[in-house]
């Protein structure tokens, strides 16, 4: 693809009004696709993130609630190790109240509180990750702290025994309580009942452990006292019915497991000491309860502590392995349900991706096919249909790029059907004109031969004729026969045939402009300058005669008769630019415009080109010689009209068919139109040159005070276009008369340089038709010299006097004439004199 054809190909089609991002119309098919394909997914996307944020946040609660559980071995580590000091703290106090030594009782407990100082640090570690944790836990967690450092506080107050039990052991007691209310603290929510049990039965179990560790504590304090307090009865009725009451609750809650587990470390044995020790405790009647004896109950309750201890952990490993489990279980299931949200998703953007660049890439091989053939193919094809000189062939159309069956390949299909029925089209009206275009040549053709028949009818009247009148409206007619003639080879041009005047040898350029003036009818107000020496190519010389009669006739049609069109050339570079400039009416930017374009780039034939025939013909034959033409406005009104002859066109100095001798006729028709005594500037092609130039005709003043031209006025571009030779060898071939003595025999021999009309793109040269047949056939001549019949002297000198007769009269005559310098002169050659 050449790069000119691919900027035709990458140009946008440009959309007729405004795209407006806010219509859904006027989106692109990508836009489309891609809302399409992204608006349910990020729908799904949205709908896929709420669902698995609140997966997420159960898992999240769950995975919390499971570490709050977990958290529960560190805190009953430490109410474990409270309930010792604070039991153990509470029999120092009795025995100190008898007198004990101090110093025993702060060395005995000091084993006790070390103990709860680990254990508390134990838990402040393990806490650490809980620090997120919801606020209830935290404000839990943060109580119990706080009701620990009261209980460090008032460790130093045991010893001296200043403060009373009652002081000293509640500080114990809501430590405790708080620490049971963090253990009670972790909430799976109401979703989870099961759960919520298993946290309610290590806490049952706890405060159970706790109402026998301060049932433990009265009765050993008790012990070491020797004697019961005011309250010990009461308080210690009140502790045994709460701990049947947690006993309870937790046998309602626990499982059978569990349940089966407690009953087996109840009738352990000691277990059943501890039990029987504190049933000897109990009141009967009114009788005063027996006091026990402080160390054997310390040992056997220190023994059942134990045993609860470890059933409290079994019961709290329970719990801590179900949240484990149900944490895990729901951390898999988000992890399943996310990971199955995910693949859907991508699956959902694999899916619509292939199917949005299935459809976007039919929908691009679809534009790209469409504006190849609106822009590349379509315009060719109808351009060399256009250009077809020979027969028309049949184009093929390329199958549709898309092969797919949906709606997408059927447009596909569509376009393509809608580009085979142009092209059908293109091929039909190519057919039907170049049958038009067969018919306007053979009707030109006949034209022709018929507007020769008269041109020759009219020679031979004219040579008869011997009255001016009538000779100079046998002239008029000659000229209205030429034009008839061009007009056939404009329509020859029209037709796209090319002209069958053609020559073999190159020809001046004076020469060249004297022959297109002499085909217009006004050629007596043509002033030509000099062309210098420039030759022009030989097949190119009708074509540009034909081209400069046009512009000539323009420019003296649309001018005042009394004023002259001036026709320049000079050389520039290796080019020649011929100027034909005139005084008429003029043309307006937009026409000028308009015409201009028409001669850049010619037009196909139609209705306007037949309108306008002359800038149509002048457009096409100038594309045909490569001929650059132009209109622009001159300076002091009118046009001109420049034509740059590229170096193809001109040819090297050399032998080249030079200006003829002046036909006889021409004197006649100069005389006829009123043309002051002319003579011969040169008897032939080596003559001398004149010895005074000859008048021009102006209307509106004698003629002695008009400018003079050498050579005469053109009557036809045959006569001066004619070959020296037709006046030098004495032979008739090159006239209308026929020859004048016997042909030549012998064989026809072609000329030894074929004539061409240049090369083609591949560098091959074109023929030019019917340009070498004058060589080879010529008619064959009769064996005998005919008789050739000379006129009456007495006759001819007598048609001579009616010439100057004639001469002299229109010399007479007032008319108005053209004011031109003499400058306008020009000899025979075409230079200025």
């Amino acid at each position: 693809m050449s790069n000119h054809r691919r900027r035709r190909f990458d140009v946008r089609v440009v959309p007729h009004r405004r795209r407006s991002p806010f219509r859904l119309r006027d989106w692109r098919m990508s836009t489309k696709l891609a809302t399409v394909l992204v608006v349910p997914s990020v729908a799904f996307l949205v709908l896929a993130s709420v669902q698995t944020s609140a997966l997420v946040g159960r898992t999240t609660e769950l995975n919390d609630f499971a570490r709050q559980v977990g958290i529960g071995r560190q805190i009953t580590a430490v109410v474990h190790h409270l309930q010792q000091e604070r039991d153990r703290s509470a029999g120092e106090l009795g025995e100190l109240r008898r007198g004990g030594d101090r110093q025993a009782a702060a060395s005995d407990l000091r084993p006790l509180q070390s103990a709860t100082d680990r254990a508390i640090d134990d838990l402040r570690r393990a806490a650490k990750p809980l620090a997120n944790a919801d606020a209830s836990w935290r404000v839990a967690y943060s109580d119990a702290l706080e009701a620990y450092d009261k209980v460090v506080d008032i460790r130093a107050a045991v010893p001296p025994a200043v403060l009373s039990n009652d002081t000293i052991l509640s500080n114990y007691h809501r430590a405790i309580d708080a620490l049971l209310d963090l253990l009670d603290e972790p909430t799976p929510g109401q979703e989870r009942p099961a759960l919520s049990d298993a946290v309610l039965r290590y806490v049952q179990l706890a405060r159970v452990k706790e109402l026998s560790s301060r049932i433990r504590a009265q009765l050993y304090a008790a012990s070491r006292a020797g004697r019961y307090g005011t309250d010990d009865r009461v308080l210690l009725s009140d502790l045994r019915a709460q701990q049947l009451t947690a006993l309870g609750a937790f046998r309602v809650a626990a499982t059978i497991d569990q349940i089966r587990r407690y009953d087996a470390a109840s009738v352990n044995p000691m277990f059943q000491v501890a039990t029987q020790l504190e049933e000897r405790s109990l009141p009967t009647g009114d009788a005063t309860p027996e006091v026990l004896p402080s160390e054997q109950w310390w040992s056997a309750s220190q023994q059942r502590q134990e045993l609860l201890r470890q059933l409290e952990a079994g019961v709290l490993d329970d719990a801590v392995r179900q949240a484990d489990d149900v944490s895990s279980s729901q951390l898999r299931d988000t992890l399943l349900v996310v990971g199955g949200i995910v693949t859907v998703l991508l699956a959902a953007l694999l899916i619509s991706l292939l199917v949005g660049r299935s459809v976007a890439r039919s929908m691009r091989l679809l534009r790209s096919q469409a504006l190849r053939i609106a822009q590349i193919e379509l315009p060719d094809a109808l351009d060399r249909l256009r250009t077809v000189n020979s027969g028309v062939t049949d184009i093929d159309v390329a199958p549709p790029v898309v092969r797919s069956l949906d709606e997408i390949g059927e447009l596909a299909e569509a376009f393509v059907a809608v580009h085979r029925s142009a092209v059908s089209v293109a091929v039909e009206q190519a057919r039907m004109r170049r049958n038009v275009n067969s018919m306007f040549v053979n009707l030109a053709r006949r034209s022709q031969v018929l507007v020769e028949r008269q041109l020759e009818l009219l020679d031979d009247l004219e040579r008869e004729e011997s009255d001016p009148d009538q000779l100079e409206n046998l002239f008029k007619l000659d000229h209205l026969a030429a034009r008839m003639r061009r007009n056939d080879e404009s329509l020859l041009v029209l037709a796209g045939s090319e002209s069958t005047r053609r020559r073999n040898r190159p020809v001046g350029l004076g020469s060249v402009l004297l022959a297109a003036a002499a085909e217009i009818e006004q050629y007596q107000r043509v002033r030509l300058e000099p062309a210098g020496d420039v030759n022009v190519v030989g097949h190119a010389v009708g074509e540009l005669v034909h081209m400069l009669a046009e512009l000539l006739e323009n420019a003296t049609a649309f001018s005042r008769p009394d004023t002259a069109v001036v026709v320049t050339a000079r050389v520039e570079a290796s080019a020649v630019q011929i100027d034909i400039a005139d005084n008429g009416l003029g043309m307006t930017q937009a026409a000028l415009a308009e015409a201009n374009a028409v001669l850049a780039s010619p037009p196909a034939a139609n209705v306007a080109a037949v309108e306008r025939m002359g800038l149509f013909v002048v457009s096409h034959l100038a594309a045909r010689l490569g001929v650059l033409v132009r209109l622009d406005g001159g300076q002091s009104g009118g046009l001109v009209a420049r034509l740059v002859l590229p170096a193809s066109l001109l040819a090297p100095a050399g032998t080249v068919e030079l200006d003829p001798p002046m036909p006889a006729r021409m004197l006649a028709a100069g005389a006829a139109r009123g043309i002051g005594a002319q003579r011969m500037a040169r008897a032939s092609r080596v003559a001398a040159p004149a010895a005074a130039p000859m008048e021009l005709p102006f209307a509106g003043r004698p003629p002695a005070a008009a400018p003079q031209q050498a050579r005469p006025v053109p009557v036809r571009a045959e006569d001066v276009l004619a070959a020296p030779a037709a006046a030098s060898d004495g032979s008739g071939w090159w006239s209308r008369e026929g020859p004048a003595g016997p042909a030549v025999t012998g064989p026809a021999v072609p000329p030894a340089t074929p004539v061409t009309a240049g090369t083609n793109e591949r560098g091959l040269p074109v023929r030019v038709p019917m340009a070498q047949l004058s060589a080879v056939t010529r008619p064959a001549q009769p064996g005998s010299t005919p008789t050739r019949v000379d006129l009456d002297p007495a006759a001819v000198g007598g048609m001579l006097s009616r010439l100057y007769s004639g001469v002299r009269r229109a010399e007479a005559e007032d008319t108005t004439e053209i004011p031109v310098s003499s400058s306008w002169g020009h000899d025979e050659g075409g230079r200025r004199q």
